[in-house]
């Protein structure tokens, strides 16, 4: 007969049953808890625990990770939502918020999942996922070439209603058509007509959001201050963003694309050095973004460059253009193709030619991989030298890339103070710093992060100071986040992205939201904070109360068993 277990040896069962018992009895409490507190804010007859998911459910991993868009955050040690909520309704939002907050959860809010630290999805405290992919309505008013699009909606979806209503408009904003709009115009938003239009949130003429409170307010209601915040600052250190009001803007019935390579065999050193005088200065209708990758050609390591290009204009334009400002590219009219703005929109996608416009309605078509991603801005053009050195670290490497997006034009003529977004004028292009990978694991995380951040590193002389500025929306958790919520954490990295705008973005956060119930790793922080066991100091918080409630009677059985096992 196998002996008694000896108490020391039986209390590392007795605490992983006293988990066990209390993690189920907390789930299911918090559930019921939150279910019933929707169905009493909710001003709808829908039934409310379709729309709420929790790890008893057999469909909770499907919604989990069917917007998750970087594999590092979806393995077994990833932190998981206690609840999803999928709101079907403005109500349902309106309803999450106050009945998450009187929970005592945080909630994170997702509208595509294209967050690139996941930072939508993840949390390292007990957290709720509010899940907006069902909110994605789209409502154009040709009349006024405006568009009430909710953030649950993609990039695609939104190019694709456009292009139903008319080919003789656009919206200047992302080349991924899986991206969510609530998330990426409120990070500022911008894409292949930034030199033209500037940033998605320079046609935001109004928008709702549901606050801390519960309440649905547009711009009016939530004042100009609040809708300066949201318009770049990052919506979520806010309230909810339901639906943004946007401007279209002009495009031509023929546009002009093109990519061409060159390797460091093929000059490529002359072409991007000369890239960077030319493409933030040339005719602002011309994109040309540029791709930098270490690449082993005939087993030689090289640099290859590729350049992608959008033109807003035909091909017997844009030859004769660059054949005067970048001859050094050798642009000629047989490595162009014409077509239509949406079109080029699946060009850019990476979609073959003949492919269906009704491909951006497709949310699966995402390929989901393992990536790290950072970002910078160049104020002046790096030299030869620096380039040529710049090329022997890449090799070295080997394996990260960069992406250099060039700005001026529209972007010359904005303040930097007109949105939270304050990389305007003086900044010749933007660089994304761009890891993938495909083995999973801790060590596999460790090196492609760590070659990465030395390119980053090297990177130091060339780009901008006091703030090095990075962009929100290639959002970087190593810039800083904040543990204790505090303003000093959160300056660090706010003024990284926001620059002098962080100050006020600090003072609107203070005024709408100041118990900081709406924040994550790198949110907007109050200037000083009143946190929750700090108002209810002494007591516990009542979903941990209620969930020990329901865990002490099987706690007490498993304690009686085990006594008597002892004896």
């Amino acid at each position: 007969m196998t002996p008694p277990l000896s108490p020391p040896s039986l209390l590392p069962l007795l605490l992983v049953a006293f988990n066990i018992c209390f993690s189920l009895a907390a789930s299911n409490s918090v559930y019921e808890s939150f279910v019933q507190c929707l169905k009493t804010r909710s001003n709808s007859s829908d039934n409310i625990s379709d729309i709420v998911y929790s790890h008893s459910n057999a469909t909770y991993e499907t919604v989990l990770e069917q917007y998750i868009r970087n594999a590092r955050f979806n393995t077994s040690s990833t932190p998981k939502p206690v609840i999803i909520i999928t709101p079907l309704t403005e109500s349902h939002v309106s309803a999450a918020v106050i009945c998450s907050n009187n929970i005592g959860f945080q909630l994170r809010i997702r509208s595509g999942g294209h967050d690139f630290e996941g930072v939508s999805y993840v949390s390292d405290q007990p957290f709720f996922i509010l899940d907006m992919f069902n909110l994605r309505s789209i409502s154009i008013n040709m009349a006024d070439q405006s568009v009430w699009v909710q953030s649950g909606a993609t990039l695609g979806e939104l190019y694709y209603r456009i292009w139903e209503k008319s080919k003789v408009y656009g919206f200047p904003a992302g080349v991924c058509p899986t991206v969510g709009v609530g998330g990426h115009v409120s990070g500022a938003g911008y894409g292949n007509m930034v030199r033209k239009y500037g940033l998605s949130v320079d046609y935001v003429v109004d928008a709702k959001i549901v606050d801390v409170n519960g309440n649905i307010l547009d711009r009016k209601a939530m004042g100009e201050d609040l809708f300066w915040a949201i318009r770049g600052g990052g919506g979520a250190s806010f309230g909810v963003i339901l639906a943004f009001n946007i401007k279209l803007v002009d495009v031509p019935e023929t546009v002009t694309v093109f990519k061409l390579e060159r390797t460091l065999e093929q000059n490529a050193t002359d072409v991007v050095y000369k890239w960077q005088s030319v493409a933030p200065t040339t005719d602002d209708n011309l994109f040309m973004r540029m791709l930098v990758q270490p690449v082993t050609l005939n087993k030689q390591k090289t640099i290859k460059i590729s350049i992608m290009a959008l033109y807003l204009g035909d091909v017997n334009s844009v030859v004769p253009l660059l054949a005067e400002d970048f001859p050094e590219l050798g642009l000629v009219t047989e490595d162009c193709f014409e077509m239509s703005w949406i079109e080029s929109a699946l060009w850019w996608a990476s979609f073959g030619k003949g492919t269906s416009p009704t491909v951006l309605l497709d949310r699966e078509s995402y390929h989901v991989k393992f990536m790290k991603r950072k970002s910078d801005y160049v104020k002046t053009p790096i030299s030869k030298d620096g380039l040529q050195w710049l090329w022997k670290k890449m090799i070295e490497l080997e394996e990260p890339g960069l992406v250099f997006n060039p700005y001026g034009g529209k972007m010359n003529e904005i303040k930097e103070t007109e949105t939270p977004f304050p990389h305007r004028a003086g900044n010749l292009f933007k660089i994304q710093y761009s890891i993938n990978w495909k083995d999973m694991g801790i060590e596999a995380d460790k090196r492609s992060r760590s070659l990465v951040n030395r390119l980053h590193s090297y990177m130091t002389s060339f780009v901008s100071k006091n703030p090095r500025s990075a962009y929100l929306n290639y959002r970087d958790l190593d810039i800083g986040i904040t543990k204790n919520w505090s303003y000093q954490e959160g300056k660090v990295y706010g003024e990284s992205y926001f620059n002098g705008n962080f100050e006020r973005l600090v003072d609107v956060k203070t005024a709408v939201d100041p118990h900081n119930f709406f924040r994550n790793e790198q949110s907007i922080p109050p200037r000083t904070i009143k946190a929750w066991n700090e108002k209810n100091e002494g007591s516990i918080p009542p979903s941990t109360s209620k969930a020990w409630n329901k865990a002490k009677p099987y706690v007490m059985i498993i304690l009686f068993m085990a006594i008597g096992h002892i004896i």
